[in-house]
């Protein structure tokens, strides 16, 4: 008998070794591609300049990172973290490179750091206030010609011979304002004479709230003497690798780790993130590393995540949007995660713990962060948020809403929406909060808090890109990758408008379009959901079979006791195996 010898293992050719390392080395091209052109991008000073040029780089950045976030879903899930990571600091590092480019924030950051420094509530004194005279830097307020460049604010003159309290430096008086050591570059006689600022809204108190300013504090307390404002963009760019190491960590316990780790991607290397956290070091960076800490805990732990939520919200007010995200499903009827021990629908009254479980922490958040300046302050806490409310034409009736093309998509349907637009959009978001309460995913509160933020941004059109940064970290928790439109329409509102004639058009077709693209993805998904094959139920186990009757017997032949086998009572023999 002819027997044949066992097939030898074939090693692996040169060609099939080659594939494994195109994705990959198609990776890193991208992402060196992507650091280049935000490396050249932020060493042009083209936003007062040529808005237009701005545009055209942000648009190839923006390219390459669609094209580098695509190519990510085809490796493992450990080799996709560690690009995701690797790639977040390089991108973020970009931003240090260069001063802000499109935004002066930070140095309104650094004055109420360094007002905090010296003891004094950030929202009793606005920056131009002859009282702060002896505070104020050559850098943050230059004089001669150092005023003729763009994003200088005039102010008033300080006095000659300003004559501040001086509390002692044990104890210092709430309100007053300390003796500042003169600096290299900070003599008395030159800071007493400023002409103007850097600081936007110099004539106004701050806007920011308590989270924010003990932020502001801690960044100047850190920063060595003599630094401006690096030790701010610095602070943004470990916020943003922060908060992709927070979506790495909440991937790993998601059900498709792979898919969840590359979807962390859209935030560690969205444009949005190098230019607006870390070279304009907004301070929202805080707030999306809150929000996403407390959306990924309260699944598991309610009152860390409302907290986290609270505190959040005391850093930028806008992360309140998200807080329904974190209710979802609490007014569901069926059950779920909101259901008792044993499958039923939970009672009205535990509901409503559950959700206090949430509401409660953080209120108390926010409670607790405005407490201290409530008491060191003499002014309002507020500061500026009502006037800056009307200045961006949020208010009923405001003038500014045109010029700054707000309620774009409601104004076309109809040319002045100032006077109907707060009440419709309030009717609107209440609805869409109450889908979410009712129909959201509890284990993916996210899900819900993208919904919100966006439908918000979608009816209230704001101007400034830094606000979707919000968005972009929803998007990576959550994968729907077509609200990503907003960021990129909050760019076409801000840069690209100044490049065009009447540029206000630009704004409502940015988020025109992007309002397109949420529908389609909405359609797209729902076709999927109709169309992909419905799970089969498992059948669910008798717990108590009920026997089983026995046979019934013909009338007239039941058994009597003693009957032979085979007699008519009993009914016929058996027949015999044939063998």
């Amino acid at each position: 008998m002819q027997t044949t010898a066992p097939a030898r293992a074939t090693p692996p050719t040169r060609g099939r070794t080659a594939r494994r390392w195109i994705t990959p080395l198609a990776l890193a091209t991208l992402l060196g591609s992507l650091t280049a052109v935000l490396t050249l991008t932020f060493h042009r000073d083209d936003f007062h300049t040529a808005p237009g040029a701005l545009s055209r780089w942000y648009a190839i950045a923006w390219a390459l990172f669609a094209a580098a976030a695509w190519t990510v879903r085809r490796l493992g899930a450990r080799q996709a973290a560690v690009f995701v990571l690797v790639g977040s600091a390089a991108v973020a590092a970009t931003g240090l490179l260069a001063p802000p480019r499109t935004s002066t924030d930070a140095y309104r950051y650094a004055w109420d750091g360094r007002v905090q420094a010296a003891g004094i509530s950030p929202y009793d004194h606005a920056p131009e206030d002859p009282a702060l005279a002896s505070l104020r830097d050559r850098w943050l307020f230059p004089q001669g010609s150092a005023c003729h460049g763009p994003d200088r604010a005039p102010v008033r003159p300080a006095p000659e011979h300003p004559t501040p309290e001086h509390p002692t430096p044990e104890r210092p008086t709430p309100g007053a304002v300390p003796h500042a050591d003169p600096e290299p570059d900070h003599p008395p006689s030159a800071a007493a004479e400023p002409q103007c600022t850097r600081l936007n809204r110099p004539s106004v108190h701050t806007i920011y709230p308590p989270a924010a300013e003990g932020y502001f504090l801690l960044v100047h307390r850190s920063a060595p003497s003599g630094s401006t404002l690096l030790p701010l963009q610095t602070g943004g760019a470990l916020l943003s690798v922060a908060t992709t190491a927070v979506l790495l960590v909440a991937a790993r316990r998601r059900r498709d780790p792979r898919l969840a780790t590359a979807r962390a991607a859209l935030w560690a290397w969205c444009p949005a993130v190098p230019v607006e956290a870390v070279n304009n070091a907004h301070v929202d960076a805080l707030g999306v590393l809150l929000t996403v800490a407390g959306l990924v805990v309260v699944p598991r732990r309610r009152a860390l995540g409302g907290a986290l939520l609270g505190a959040a919200t005391a850093a930028k007010l806008l992360p309140a949007v998200a807080l329904p995200g974190a209710l979802s499903g609490v007014l569901a009827t069926g059950t779920g995660v909101f259901a008792t021990s044993t499958g039923s629908p939970a009672s009205p009254a535990r509901r409503t713990r559950r959700a206090a479980a949430v509401v409660l922490p953080a209120t108390a958040a926010v409670a607790l962060g405005y407490l201290p300046y409530v008491l060191l302050s003499r002014s309002s806490v507020l500061g500026y948020l009502t006037g800056y409310v009307a200045e961006e034409g949020y208010e009923t009736g405001s003038t500014a809403a045109d010029d700054k093309n707000r309620y774009a998509l409601l104004r076309l349907l109809h040319p002045d929406p100032e006077a109907w637009a707060l009440p419709v959009i309030a009717a609107v978001l209440l609805v869409v909060v109450v889908r979410v309460l009712l129909r959201g995913d509890p284990q993916r509160p996210w899900g819900g808090a993208l919904v919100v933020t966006g439908a918000a941004f979608l009816l209230m059109t704001p101007g400034y890109p830094w606000y979707a940064l919000l968005v972009v970290a929803l998007v990576a928790l959550d994968g729907r990758w077509e609200w990503l439109g907003l960021p990129l329409a909050g760019v076409a509102q801000y840069v690209t408008a100044r490049a065009v004639d009447d540029g206000a058009w630009v704004g409502t077709l940015g988020y025109a379009v992007a309002a397109a693209a949420v529908m389609a993805g909405w359609a797209l998904r729902a076709r999927r959901a109709v169309s992909a094959p419905r799970p089969k139920r498992p059948k669910r186990p008798n717990p108590s079979p009920r026997p089983t009757p026995p046979h019934p017997e013909p009338p007239g032949d039941a058994a009597t006791p003693g009957s032979p086998p085979g007699s008519p009572a009993t009914g016929p023999r058996p027949r015999r195996a044939q063998r």
